[in-house]
């Protein structure tokens, strides 16, 4: 949200540079940070490129009316809140209710006392910063629906959504993608034997592992338990499995310490690619790559193994 001490981004409409020249007197430029438009086309090409928190506009200009200037706004930016204030001499209130339902937050009929235009603008600025606590709030709670509150990876959702993307990306490109699951081993045996906070101490362990051996366009999750999804892209096979091969080794290599003992846990994966050209969704390329899994699980656990599929 933004702070109270900066220029609050207003925008002022009106063909008569009187009309202007009140409003810039009513609006302390400690406060505001005043733009200014001359028609309804050139206000919208500044909320375009400008994004005001505030539009103050004339209700009568030589193109667009003040009421049709809030519809534009209001159609044309639905991801941007302003606040709208409409000036008008009129008076008929069938009138004043016809710009409210186009998309106006208040009016002030001129002329205007300039303390009444401050302190509508003040409750302009409140509702604008509410606005953006929501949104700010309510961008946290989406992200904390998309990711492991253990680890800090993705969840299951997070992982799904952004590889759904990235698959058509793939198909659309021309790029490979490759989808990894992995599992660690006898993870259970630690739990039952060290306590839950051992195990989270595993799961927190390989999750690093996974973040710090994987590239910004690849991804890792954890989608449940002691199992894991990677995501790679733009790599070949050989590529794909030296990566993976890495990630295994390294947390083959660390070892743990629970009380007095030293512990050693390792991981399983299973691999699956697309072909170039090739339509996948990501629950059948998952289901592919489990049954990988499953393989390197039947062979004696620690392992990579890559499905049955022709890949390039």
């Amino acid at each position: 949200m933004s702070s109270l001490k900066e220029p609050f981004l207003v925008l002022v409409v009106d063909d008569s540079p009187v009309a202007r020249k009140l409003v810039e007197h009513a609006l302390p430029p400690h406060d505001h940070k005043l733009l200014f438009a001359k028609t309804g086309l050139e206000a919208l090409d500044l909320f375009s490129k400008q994004r005001p928190a505030l539009v103050i506009t004339d209700w009568l200009m030589p193109d667009l009316s003040g009421m049709e200037l809030c519809q534009r706004i209001r159609a044309e930016f639905r991801g941007t809140y302003a606040y709208i204030i409409l000036l008008t001499g009129v008076s008929e209130k069938s009138q004043l209710v016809k710009a409210l339902q186009a998309g106006a937050d208040d009016y002030l009929t001129k002329p205007f006392h300039p303390d009444e235009l401050l302190a509508r603008a003040g409750v302009g600025r409140r509702m604008v910063e509410l606005h953006r606590e929501i949104e700010a709030k309510n961008r946290q709670l989406e992200q904390m629906t998309l990711t492991d509150e253990l680890t800090g990876l993705p969840n299951r959702r997070g992982i799904k959504d952004w590889a759904k993307r990235q698959i058509s990306g793939a198909e659309r490109h021309g790029f490979s993608l490759w989808v990894v699951i992995a599992d660690l081993d006898h993870f259970k045996s630690v739990n039952d034997t060290y306590g839950h906070e051992a195990g989270d101490t595993v799961l927190k362990t390989f999750a690093e592992i996974l973040q710090s051996h994987t590239r910004q366009c690849d991804m890792c999750a954890r989608i449940g338990g002691e199992e894991f999804v990677i995501v790679l892209t733009h790599a070949d096979r050989e590529g794909v499995e030296l990566a993976i091969n890495r990630i295994r080794e390294r947390f083959c290599a660390h070892k743990f310490v629970f009380g007095n003992r030293g512990v050693v846990v390792t991981a399983s994966f299973g691999i699956t690619g697309i072909r170039l050209g090739e339509s996948r969704d990501i629950d059948r390329l998952m289901a592919q790559a489990d049954k990988a899994l499953y393989g390197a699980k039947r062979l004696g656990r620690n392992r990579v193994e890559l499905a049955d599929i022709a890949v390039c």
